[in-house]
């Protein structure tokens, strides 16, 4: 019963969250496993760009560190905030949706460039709480039964908890500016005097992941309409006569 449970909460996840999750939690696998090492994984300009192994654009928001406390505490907020933001305000949009992916991960990458940051799954996860927060600034929050406060907050929270736990804070003030960033050109300033939408989720995407909205002036040929379909009940009777 716990494995059905399981398994129908997994696939009643949407798309995107069930993806970026998945693929987090099996390279965190393969690395306990030892089938592969950080060391193939963490962000690396010269072996990018001169060795060309690519795929440390991607991996290096995959892994989120060994087996422990702070892996599960991250992927608890992953998991709970990209399903709340792809269910909620990117509920239908999801080429929108993966678009604010590409977007967050390539400023993400840019910064990577010019600082000694190996991993940057963290600051990805802090990009989406922070998102999240702004589009609900009206909701309480209860941080471990300690801290209650309104939702724009917990970006900082989870920030002062990090400093707590003696970790460097550069992975979450990284998060929340790319988060910000997104935020202002996406809700702030389209609506600001003068101001327009600069973010365009290219076409391409949208025909990928969004399914196409039927158009309201299509007139269907009288044979293709339903009151000229068959009956289920005439269909069996033909079938069987």
């Amino acid at each position: 019963m716990a494995y059905q449970g399981f398994a129908q909460e997994y696939l009643g996840m949407p798309a995107v969250t069930r993806a970026y999750t998945t693929a987090c939690v099996l390279t965190t696998a393969a690395v306990q496993l030892e089938f592969i090492t950080p060391f193939q994984l963490y962000f690396n300009p010269d072996l990018i760009f001169r060795k060309f192994q690519i795929w440390r654009l991607i991996t290096n928001f995959l892994f989120f560190g060994p087996l422990g406390f702070s892996f599960f505490f991250n992927m608890i907020f992953l998991y709970r905030y990209c399903r709340m933001l792809e269910e909620g305000s990117f509920r239908g949009r999801t080429a929108d949706f993966v678009f604010m992916f590409l977007f967050g991960g390539f400023l993400m990458t840019l910064f990577g460039l010019f600082a000694s940051l190996f991993f940057l799954g963290q600051a990805f996860t802090i990009m989406l709480v922070y998102v999240w927060s702004r589009r609900n600034p009206y909701i309480r929050m209860n941080f471990f039964g300690l801290l209650n406060f309104q939702a724009p907050f917990l970006p900082w929270v989870l920030m002062g908890f990090s400093l707590l736990l003696g970790n460097s804070i550069i992975i979450d003030l990284l998060g929340i500016a790319v988060g910000h960033i997104y935020y202002f050109l996406e809700d702030v300033f389209p609506n600001q005097p003068g101001g327009k939408k600069l973010l365009l989720t290219p076409s391409f995407l949208k025909m990928v992941f969004d399914t196409p909205e039927e158009d309201p002036n299509y007139n269907p040929l009288p044979e293709d309409r339903p009151e000229h379909q068959p009956r289920d009940q005439d269909q069996n009777e033909q079938q069987h006569p």
